[in-house]
Formats: structure tokens, sequence, C-alpha cells
């Protein structure tokens, strides 16, 4: 069992981006869940849902596709267990000058680059998406 449930949820969903599938499945924790919500409010996934199986609860994550192409190219994480990256609201790095977005945990909870700038708020850079 791994310890990085972030860094195993991209390769999850690197990989099922990689053969070309619709949705992938793993096992359910609500950091994953949270990401998967942020990922969804900036329009890189379609949509995720939590389902339960006896006591093993799963996310499901669907990804999204424009003509063929998934919405999602790239997935790089940032702070790792072994080293943690923080930033502060005025120092958060711009993903592909705007284009993509860094997934922030705050004080106020998950949430994207773009609205921890808004509340002036900084915190854990977890990944990049674009």
């Amino acid at each position: 069992m791994s310890v990085d449930t972030i860094g195993d949820f991209l390769t999850i969903m690197r990989n099922g981006l990689m053969v070309g599938k619709r949705s992938v499945v793993m096992p359910h924790s609500n950091l994953r869940e949270d990401v998967a919500r942020v990922l969804k409010e900036e329009g890189y996934i379609k949509d995720y849902k939590k389902t339960q199986e006896g006591a093993i609860a799963y996310l499901t994550v669907m990804f999204k596709y424009v003509s063929g192409e998934s919405v999602l190219h790239e997935m790089k994480r940032v702070s790792t267990p072994g080293r943690r990256v923080y930033e502060g609201s005025k120092d958060l790095t711009s993903v592909m000058g705007g284009l993509g977005v860094s997934v922030v945990t705050t004080s106020k909870g998950l949430m994207s680059d773009r609205h921890a700038k808004e509340l002036g708020i900084g915190g854990e850079v977890i990944c990049h998406i674009w």
C-alpha cells in the first residue's frame, strides 16, 4: 500500500488517458475526491462519483474528450511526502501561462490556484494540471 495517495491518483488517471479509457475506478479517499472536485470545477474532467461496495468505497472519474482528444494533457505532482512545497498567495506560479491550474491545499480547503489568489491565501501546492 502506498503512502502517496495523490501520486497514485495522478498515475491511475495518466495510465487511463494513455490507453484512451472514458473513465477510471480507484479506491476512494477524501483527498482524491477533493482533487476530482477541483478538476471538475475547472473543466478538466466530465464528472466523478463515489460508489460503495460493501465496506469498500471507490471513486470513478469520467474523462472529458473534445474531438477525440483528452482535455487533460499533463498532470505533474509538485509536493511529495518527502518534499513539501508551499507558496504564498502572491507567489503562486501560473501553469502554462494561465492555461493550466495548480491544485492547492489551503486553510479554507482544497482549491485551484486561481481561487486561492482571489481569496488572497496560499498553501501547499499539490500538483500542476494542463
